[in-house]
């Protein structure tokens, strides 16, 4: 006899479970700021590593005790301003590009990634959205990377004539982390997991073994669909390519935004990565993503919780090496 309750195997809450386009993820919302400032920040991640931050939240049942508090380590070597783009809604209520002024110093690096536009042109008349075409220095680091990694950035403001303004004042300018984001701060995390290679139904979507006498195969599903109609549903589980997704995670924690690396490098630097050598942000708990991997930092768009100060009392600088 069947069992009664059969649940599906794996979330269709992300689908198509395939690898994802780009190595930089894409942000498709933004947040409502009133402030002029970019919305978003592109670092590397480096690793992790633990500190005791003191509980400032007078509702904690630990408040005012030292809480071991692991965190990751991503750091942000300063951008640059490639273009400012300029949105119009048209008939479809669709955005499109109707001028993008450029700038007119650009990195040799950024050469590497694609070919620097001469066009001189200027901001229109009628515009709906304002946003800035970024790019890391990551030949800063020593990850051994020198392709820069561009991204697309919101800009935050309320009268689109005064951020038309401010964006263009960011042309030909490095921008910093501490200008963007601040201590003790909800931020988005958007990253690309782990590649995990060809995999099978068991490992990618958590299906059980059959029956040690099923015919064919044990490590697979017992059937692809019924016979009629004779197609097979997309949401059958089969194997595949898995890993490397883009996933964002909400309201993460911005324990720290530093500019001296020598607080928080280890004894031999951090496995697989080596030492921070520019300004560094420490993001509560785990991110998405492998070392060395690029990771955008936006303004939170989901805050619900109040935040309290992060107090830090002592970071671990022991060595990582195994």
């Amino acid at each position: 006899m069947g069992r009664k309750h059969h649940p599906r195997r794996g979330s269709l809450q992300f689908w198509p479970h395939k690898r994802s386009k780009k190595h930089c993820a894409r942000v498709r919302t933004w947040a409502t700021v009133k402030e002029n400032k970019l919305l978003g920040f592109l670092g590397y991640k480096v690793g992790m590593t633990h500190l005791l931050v003191k509980d400032n939240n007078p509702n904690s049942h630990l408040k005012d005790r030292d809480i071991f508090t692991p965190v990751t380590v991503i750091e942000c070597p300063p951008m640059k301003v490639y273009s400012i783009r300029y949105y119009l809604e048209n008939e479809d209520n669709d955005q499109e590009i109707v001028s993008e002024v450029f700038s007119k110093k650009v990195d040799k690096e950024l050469k590497r990634k694609i070919t620097a536009s001469k066009k001189d042109n200027k901001a229109p008349e009628k515009f709906d959205r304002v946003t800035a075409t970024v790019y890391s220095q990551v030949s800063k680091t020593g990850i051994g990377k020198k392709k820069p990694d561009l991204i697309e950035v919101g800009i935050g403001g309320n009268d689109l004539q005064v951020l038309s303004e401010y964006a263009l004042t960011l042309l030909d300018k490095e921008i910093k982390i501490s200008e963007v984001f601040k201590d003790s701060q909800f931020v988005d995390v958007h990253s690309l997991t782990k590649g995990k290679g060809f995999t099978g139904v068991i490992k990618k979507y958590g299906a059980k073994r059959l029956n040690h006498k099923s015919e064919k195969k044990i490590r697979g599903i017992g059937t692809l669909g019924a016979w009629t109609p004779s197609t097979v549903p997309y949401t059958a589980a089969q194997p595949g390519k898995w890993g490397y997704h883009l996933r964002t995670v909400y309201n993460k924690t911005s324990v720290k935004v530093g500019n001296k690396p020598e607080e928080i490098n280890p004894k031999g630097g951090f496995v697989r990565y080596g030492l921070v050598k520019n300004d560094y942000m420490l993001i509560k708990g785990s991110v998405p993503g492998a070392s060395k991997r690029p990771v955008t930092i936006t303004e939170a768009i989901r805050i619900k919780n109040k935040m309290y100060d992060q107090e830090i009392k002592y970071v671990s600088l022991e060595s990582k090496q195994g």
